[in-house]
């Protein structure tokens, strides 16, 4: 069992770093943007990848835009890691947006202006 565990894993890692390299390398990103892979979640019989992304910058609707344009190139991107990791099944590629950076920053922020307000009131 920690054998297979190992090997997803494994997969999983060469997924996000061969996923985040082609991204840097054809993906069309808006000015002041950045997109990272944040997760690879590859099923156990290896037919299946859902990819986590985190998009900063820019407006919801441009991070809405490059969704829509990952999910567009789902099919090419899939090819694409087929040849450079040669599998015997390249995994049917489900990207999701991941939000937990933004989710953390928001909780920093909220602390951060309670740590101000609290200040201001203790003088």
């Amino acid at each position: 069992m920690a054998e297979k565990v190992d090997r997803l894993t494994r997969v999983n890692e060469l997924l996000k770093r061969e996923l985040a390299e082609t991204f840097e390398r054809d993906l069309i990103i808006p000015s002041g943007m950045l997109v990272t892979v944040t997760e690879a979640k590859v099923s156990v019989d290896l037919r299946n990848a859902t990819i986590f992304v985190s998009i900063f910058g820019g407006k919801a609707s441009d991070r809405q835009n490059i969704m829509r344009e990952l999910a567009n190139s789902r099919i090419e991107l899939q090819k694409t890691i087929g040849r450079k990791l040669a599998f015997k099944h390249t995994a049917v590629l489900n990207f999701k947006l991941d939000t937990r950076t933004e989710k953390g920053d928001r909780v920093f922020e909220l602390l951060r202006q309670s740590e101000e307000g609290q200040n201001k009131h203790d003088e």
